[in-house]
C-alpha cells in the first residue's frame, strides 16, 4: 500500500503544476501548488509537509537557492527536485544543495510516484505490528496488555477522532472542535492539558512510545494502534 505524503509542488509552469497536483491527489496524497519560492512562505508556516517537489528555473529565488535553505530549516523533510536541467554538473549541484532525488524533465508521473514512495518509506518507515489497544467508548475505558484504564468523554471521542482520521492526525482546531469549544475561546494551552492527559492514559494503559506527537504549528498525531470495541 502507498504511504500518503503531505506534500507541496514548487512549480512555475502553470499547467504542469496543475496536472501535478491533481496526480498527486487521484492517489491520495494532500497537495498543494505554488509558483514560487515567496508564496511558499506563508503555507509552509501553516501546515505540515513531509515532501516538496521543487523545479529549479523559478521566478524569484531559484531553486537551488530555495533547496537549500528548506534544508537547512527542516533537515528531515523530504525535496524531489523537478527541472529541465540534466547536466552532470547541474545534478551534483542540485544534489549538494539538499535534494534527496533529483529527476529530469520530462518526467512520467508513473516515475514521480516511485520517487515519492521510495522517499516515503525513510520519511514514514513502516510501523511494526503491535497489538492494538483497545477502546471501549461505552465503558469510557481504554484497554492494553498492562491494564484498562478509565477515560473521561472527551479523552474518549479526541483518541476516538485521531484513530480514525487519515494518517492519525488532525489540526489542533479539530481537535478543539471535538472538545465542544469555540477556537476564539479556547486556548492552545488548555488543549495541550487535555492531549498530555490522554498521553498519560495510553502510557499507562501499553504503551512504550510516545503515544501522541505534536506536528507544529499543525496539530496533533496518534502514533499507536487503536481498535474500537
Amino acid at each position: 500500500m502507498d504511504t500518503l505524503l503531505n506534500i507541496i509542488a514548487v512549480e512555475d509552469h502553470d499547467a504542469l503544476r496543475d496536472i501535478t497536483v491533481e496526480t498527486l491527489r487521484d492517489a491520495g496524497h494532500e497537495v498543494v501548488g505554488v509558483d514560487c519560492a515567496e508564496e511558499l512562505v506563508e503555507i509552509a508556516n501553516t501546515r505540515h509537509v513531509d515532501l516538496m517537489l521543487v523545479d529549479l528555473n523559478l521566478p524569484g529565488e531559484d531553486g537551488i537557492s530555495l533547496t537549500r535553505r528548506i534544508r537547512q530549516c527542516q533537515p528531515d523533510i523530504g525535496i524531489i527536485m523537478l527541472t529541465a536541467r540534466g547536466k552532470v554538473s547541474e545534478i551534483m549541484q542540485g544534489y549538494a544543495s539538499g535534494a534527496d532525488i533529483y529527476l529530469t524533465k520530462p518526467t512520467t508521473m508513473e516515475e514521480l510516484n516511485a520517487a515519492i514512495q521510495a522517499l516515503a518509506r525513510r520519511l514514514k518507515p513502516a510501523r511494526p505490528v503491535t497489538t492494538a489497544l483497545k477502546l471501549n467508548l461505552y465503558k469510557l475505558t481504554l484497554s492494553g496488555a498492562h491494564r484498562a484504564v478509565n477515560l473521561t468523554a472527551p479523552e474518549a471521542s479526541l483518541l476516538a477522532a485521531l484513530a480514525r482520521a487519515p494518517g492519525q492526525r488532525l489540526e489542533n482546531w479539530q481537535l478543539i472542535a471535538l472538545l465542544g469549544k469555540a477556537e476564539l475561546d479556547y486556548s492552545k494551552a488548555g488543549l495541550e492539558m487535555q492531549v498530555a492527559r490522554l498521553r498519560k492514559k495510553l502510557v499507562q494503559a501499553s504503551v512504550d512510545v510516545q503515544p501522541i506527537k505534536a506536528i507544529r504549528q499543525y496539530g496533533y498525531q496518534l502514533s499507536v494502534a487503536i481498535q474500537m470495541v
